[in-house]
């Protein structure tokens, strides 16, 4: 038997979640579903060595291993081999922006924690050696400790202890490393402070002796030359190892090295017994703080505002070439045939970035005898958040993004944006909220940049400070001042970065920052003006400067907007997806990465120019619906949609069971806990994922104990997220308690059974709805150009969360007996049976989301087996006649090889009112869709039910004929004869 061939690019991937329940071996068993289901490529999330216990793997300690968590290098071979023997490929998430910062784990950072300035790896981390705060200057501010520095240290929780040949710093489970040369400072106490004594005649005293005088004579830690570095890393490992046999083997030396720790070490109660250890690390290359201070001093850059993830200078080639040499193997061994790459957002120059790594793609294929250096591009996508109009660069060498603009343009056209005002009153009629979304983003970036992310901010103002005291008409900015305009103009900033380069800046770029600027001023019209310009004219500073001195000047400029815009996306992320996303509650369907919940619904012209402009440009580009980092799942999202067509029977339902849950809030100090805004997020919350189930199902009495757990974790991160009442920096545990409180008694308390009454037909009704929506947005992803990515299991009905509710375990094996089940059904689609009867009895049964995934299954069979048509085929828009027009979304892809036409429905929760259930036939009256000349066919086939549909001969196919079975369709006309053989006695 011949082995199939790998795609030279995926036609579709599905994406897995490794960690240690779930590694290596158990990706390998679920490759034959995964073929079985017509995938193309297996989509990891990231699997180099990662913290103890990750669950996501972005936490990279060791980018030179794989995470052996997973399994061994035998089982990572095994699940590549069983990719291989399928002819699937495999795209692999990469993180250059960071690491963790584990000083355990993590050998990078432990040696620059042990060494400072003088490792060997200072330069791999964005630290900032010569920061504004004097006393740490050429030290790393360690925020790692859970109450004031003094306070930890006098309640004897920080320890040293005695280690392989040198003394470790202990602080709980934490294992912080120490300056060699310090370590005098508690191993040479004398007698008179440990009570013991070295005999002076001893060898064994003697070698002791001499291992402190090498450790003490060793180049200080701030010394950066290139012989101070080698000497200081060889005469360490010298002493160490000399230290280790001696201690091994005297047993006078090792009670000496006890007595010294038992002072060192100090007693609890006894302040001045802690000067030793105080001393100590006082001489090392790190400064031991309270978590919060790195809200206002930390001196190196974060992923976010997360303090245990340290970004790397991945400018540097050095740092490249260290972080991506196992990458390169995997590449050239042929295991990893397509890169998703983490937040390029956060690197200093992305388009540098992907283009190194297009070349060392382009090497190791060559090396392996696969390619020639310079051809087509390695397949990459990019994790990047467009937000409005704004496109990918088109000089970056990439497919595409990872489609989120795809997720919320087809999200937006289950939206009925005519009911956007109504919505409005409704929502500020039961939280007395009016604020606009962009003014809730405003604001909830200037609560970023002064909380969490204050110290980065702080960086940025002493930066501009200074170029504005090296230029007379600017020095008499304050440096108060600059960081008050500073904070205003990130505010404003209406994508998440500009991509200035160190060679200029784009019309994009002028574009981004005359906005924020002019934004800014609108904003704060006492603002002095000036102070707004001057920053206008740093970001967007002339690369073609005349004379050395303006040269220079032109040169800091550019530094410091390149630092801006790196700062920019953290702020724009925060404060807007982790922050406005959880106070703007109009209509949460819309607030999804990359959404803007201030402009809802998305019209069906529009629609087809994104997918026009996708077809022309990037037609490799990724389709995403659920991620792991999605504010919901695919069909809770799609559900939620329903809301903005039955504005007036929500507007009855929620003042109702405002009513019957008004007894469960809790006199949270001078407020009530949930507030309204709180309490209308926990309505549309439920409703998203009230499990689907058939209206004539029995009412319960309480909703299920899990369903509970679930809803109040979602709301206790929520409440949190918004930073209005509580936050995971100041947590008031009174009101997540209320949260709590409200949650179980609403769902399962002593109202829970009136609630339930009213709460529970109304969900049944818009699930209902939901479910065709949801396949609605099957079907267009399915169709569309690009790469349709599934997230692990949403081939059923997606009903989650934010993590970790959407990572949670997955019954594969359930999927994959219902694949076997339907497998006849789909096979007799696929001869060009007629299962429409088939089909019809599984959306009568929906709930059990059988319907979901025979879609699923037939359209990607039919993509992975016209994988040229898929990426090759022209894009067409349809339009549509008759009475519920409107109502449909449709359009025609063709190609040499034959013509794909999809057609779903939309808008119908209204128009499907009355009507048959199923969705049927006669619902659509007179409605057409009208074929262009060349897509009139004689015929084609449905891909999911096998029924053959004729156009008229106008070139007409009525919408009656296509969603006779099934309410969404996918049909297909190969070029010069009909796909399948047509039925006998056709």
């Amino acid at each position: 038997m011949i082995a199939p061939v790998r795609r030279p690019h995926p036609v579709s991937t599905y994406r897995l979640q490794l960690h240690d329940g779930y590694g290596f071996s158990a990706a390998a068993a679920l490759v034959p579903y995964l073929d079985r289901l017509g995938i193309t490529d297996a989509y990891t999330s990231p699997y180099l060595k990662a913290s103890p216990g990750s669950t996501h793997g972005y936490d990279i300690c060791d980018h030179t291993q794989l995470n052996p968590e997973l399994g061994t290098m035998a089982d990572y071979e095994s699940f590549s081999a069983a990719l291989r023997a399928r002819g699937l490929g495999h795209i692999l998430d990469i993180v250059p922006n960071h690491m963790a910062a584990d000083s355990t784990s993590n050998p990078w950072w432990r040696d620059v924690l042990e060494n400072g300035p003088s490792s060997r790896f200072s330069a791999f981390f964005d630290i900032d050696w010569d920061p504004v705060k004097p006393e740490l200057k050429a030290r790393v501010l360690l925020p790692v400790l859970g109450e004031q520095y003094g306070v930890v240290l006098e309640r004897g929780e920080l320890q040293l202890e005695f280690d392989a040949g040198t003394l470790v710093l202990r602080y709980g489970a934490m294992n912080l490393p120490l300056n060699p040369r310090s370590l005098t400072r508690a191993l040479g106490l004398d007698a008179a402070r440990t009570g013991h004594r070295l005999t002076d005649d001893h060898a064994d005293s003697r070698e002791y002796l001499s291992i402190l005088t090498a450790l003490a004579n060793l180049p200080p830690y701030t010394q950066r030359g290139a012989e101070q570095v080698a000497e200081r890393h060889r005469e360490t490992g010298v002493a160490r190892a000399r230290l280790a046999r001696l201690a091994e083997t005297s047993p006078e030396v090792r009670a000496h090295i006890a007595a010294c720790l038992r002072v060192a070490n100090g007693t609890p109660g006894a302040a001045a017994s802690f000067d030793v250890l105080h001393d100590l690390l006082e001489h090392q290359a790190y400064r031991l703080a309270y978590w919060r201070t790195a809200f206002d001093e930390i001196n190196y850059r974060r992923f976010f505002d997360v303090n245990g993830l340290v970004a790397l200078r991945m400018e540097d080639p050095l740092v490249f070439q260290a972080t991506h040499a196992l990458l390169r193997d995997l590449v050239a061994a042929g295991h990893v045939t397509g890169f998703r790459v983490d937040h390029p957002d956060g690197l200093f120059d992305p388009k540098a970035y992907l283009d190194r790594l297009q070349h060392m793609a382009s090497e190791a294929r060559a090396n392996a005898g696969e390619s020639e250096p310079g051809q087509a591009h390695f397949y990459v996508v990019v994790e990047k958040i467009l937000s409005g109009d704004e496109q990918l660069r088109a000089d970056w060498p990439a497919a595409g993004t990872t489609g989120y603009d795809f997720l919320n343009a087809v999200c937006g056209l289950f939206i009925n944006s005519r009911e956007v005002r109504p919505l409005t009153q409704i929502y500020a009629r039961f939280t007395g909220r009016q604020k606009a979304f962009d003014d809730e983003a405003f604001a909830s970036k200037r609560v970023i940049t002064l909380t969490s992310m204050a110290s980065e901010l702080s960086v940025l103002a002493h930066d501009l400070n200074r170029i504005s005291e090296a230029d007379r008409r600017y020095r008499d900015f304050t440096l108060d001042s600059c960081r008050k305009a500073l904070r205003e103009v990130l505010a404003c900033v209406p994508v998440y970065r500009t991509y200035i380069r160190e060679d200029g800046w784009s019309d994009f770029d002028r574009a981004v920052i005359d906005t924020a600027i002019a934004e800014a001023n609108r904003r704060n019209p006492v603002m002095e003006e000036s102070i707004l310009r001057f920053i206008h004219d740093v970001l967007l500073a002339p690369a073609d400067e005349a004379g050395a001195e303006q040269r220079l000047r032109a040169r800091e400029a550019r530094r410091f907007a390149m630092k801006f815009q790196q700062f920019s996306g953290p702020v724009q992320a925060k404060g807007v997806e982790d922050t406005a996303f959880y106070r703007h509650h109009l209509l949460v369907a819309a607030n999804d990465v990359g959404g803007h919940p201030g402009k809802l619904g998305v019209t069906v012209p529009a629609f087809h120019r994104a997918n026009q402009q996708r077809c022309a440009s990037r037609p490799l580009e990724m389709l995403a619906t659920s991620t792991h980092d999605t504010k919901r799942g695919e069909d809770a999202r799609v559900r939620l949609t329903v809301l903005s067509e039955v504005a007036g029977e929500w507007r009855r339902v929620v003042a109702e069971w405002k009513r019957i849950n008004a007894g469960n809030r809790t006199r949270v100090g001078t407020s009530w806990a949930p507030d309204r805004n709180d309490e209308y997020l926990f309505y549309q919350a439920a409703l998203g994922v009230w499990p689907a189930e058939a209206e004539g199902d029995a009412l319960p009495a309480r909703a299920p104990e899990a369903f509970v757990a679930r809803i109040d974790a979602y709301m206790q991160k929520a409440v949190r997220e918004a930073k209005v009442h509580t936050s995971w920096i100041d947590q008031d545990e009174e009101y997540g308690r209320a949260i709590r409180r409200f949650v179980e008694r609403t769902l399962a308390g002593r109202t829970s059974l009136r609630f339930l009454a009213s709460f529970v037909p109304f969900a049944r009704r818009v699930a209902r709805v939901g479910a065709i929506n949801s396949l609605a947005q099957l079907t267009l992803k399915l169709a569309s150009p690009g790469v349709p990515d599934f997230f692990q299991g949403t081939e059923l009905w997606d009903l989650t969360l934010v993590d970790p509710d959407n990572r949670r375990p997955v019954d594969f094996a359930h999927r994959e007996a219902m694949l076997d089940s339907l497998e006849p059904i789909i096979g007799a689609a696929e001869r060009g049976e007629d299962v429409g009867r088939e089909v019809a009895a599984l959306l009568a049964a929906w709930p059990d989301a059988r319907i979901k995934l025979l879609a699923t299954a037939c359209g990607l069979r039919f993509r992975r087996r016209h994988a040229a048509f898929m990426t090759e085929a022209s894009y067409l828009p349809l339009s549509t006649t008759g009475a519920a027009s409107e109502h449909l979304v449709a359009f025609g892809r063709q190609h040499s090889s034959g013509t794909l036409i999809a057609i779903v429905p939309r808008l119908i929760a209204s128009f499907v009112s009355g009507k048959r259930w199923p969705l049927g036939a006669e619902a659509w009256s007179d409605t057409t869709i009208q074929l262009d000349e060349e897509l009139r066919l004689a015929e084609y086939r449905h891909l999911i039910t096998g029924e053959v549909v004729r156009p008229s001969p106008s070139g007409a196919i009525a919408a009656a004929d296509v969603f006779r079975t099934c309410p969404v369709a996918l049909l297909w006309r190969s070029a010069g004869s009909p796909p399948f053989p047509l039925p006998a006695g056709h």
